[in-house]
């Protein structure tokens, strides 16, 4: 494992063309040597851009995107792979496949749909949160580890209860050092930071990470905050199920969900 790069700037560094270091900042929650997922997700989409960028004028917006965790994300350098499976003018699916140590760790499909004028019928039942500027800080790293939280600014309502909870979070940190990010993947690199903040179980009793993560949207969303208005259901059998309505500054954009895969920790 290559030491990750100590920058307080930005989650990744370019290092060849498909190629990107981990800094100290993309370290995870569960365990600091590995990566935590949420800036990996917005590194994908990143990639998923230049592979987009020879086409500026494809007329197609991103309106899924399915994440599944293979295995270990070490905090190690990774190689992104981006390819059209399915192309089409109205219609096109994407593959991103995250590789380290030539193996397999992430592989996401990205399906884009036309984009055009239905202002008119834009609508959705799903309720405005509180602006970032009525609620209060919470420091998150009190409760997770790991670069990745301490490169947070986190606004959680005091009614946050196990279970069921809100956030509004942003990051000042660059997704990769020198190169603009769009909107969507500085929006999609906080998205899985949900399952952290509507804890059912303390993490130093009871382990719950996620082995994907599914994003529907309705409208692209815009920064800088992503708003996670979050469900948090453990079953009786090991499984349970993170559910979050998505929003920007100008309300909800979509949804997200997560499996978990719910143990106790082990005996220390």
């Amino acid at each position: 494992m290559t030491t990750p790069t100590a920058s307080p700037d930005s989650y990744y560094q370019r290092v060849g063309e498909h190629r990107y270091k981990p800094t100290a900042l993309a370290g995870g929650a569960w365990n600091v040597d590995e990566q935590h997922f949420s800036p990996l997700a917005g590194l994908t989409v990143h990639a998923i851009d230049h592979h987009l960028a020879d086409r500026p004028d494809h007329g197609l917006t991103l309106a899924r995107i399915s994440y599944d965790i293979l295995g270990r994300i070490a905090l190690d350098e990774c190689e992104i792979t981006v390819e059209t499976l399915r192309p089409g003018r109205t219609v096109e699916l994407l593959e991103a496949v995250v590789t380290i140590a030539d193996r397999p760790v992430v592989r996401a499909r990205a399906w884009l749909l036309a984009t055009l004028d239905t202002a008119a019928v834009a609508d959705t039942p799903d309720g405005r949160l509180p602006a970032p500027e009525d609620v209060e800080p919470w420091a998150m790293n009190e409760l997770w580890d790991g670069g990745y939280i301490s490169s947070i600014e986190v606004r959680q309502p005091a009614s946050a209860r196990p279970g069921r909870a809100s956030a509004w979070i942003r990051s000042r940190a660059e997704l990769v050092a020198g190169e603009p990010s769009s909107p969507l993947a500085s929006f999609l690199a906080l998205v899985d930071t949900a399952n952290g903040i509507a804890v059912q179980q303390p993490p130093t009793a009871w382990m719950y990470p996620n082995v994907d993560l599914t994003v529907h949207l309705h409208r692209r969303p815009q920064g800088p905050w992503t708003g996670l208005d979050t469900t948090v259901s453990f079953g009786p059998d090991g499984l349970g199920v993170t559910s979050t309505v998505l929003h920007d500054l100008t309300g909800p954009v979509g949804r997200a969900e997560q499996i978990l895969t719910v143990r106790p920790q082990p005996s220390r």
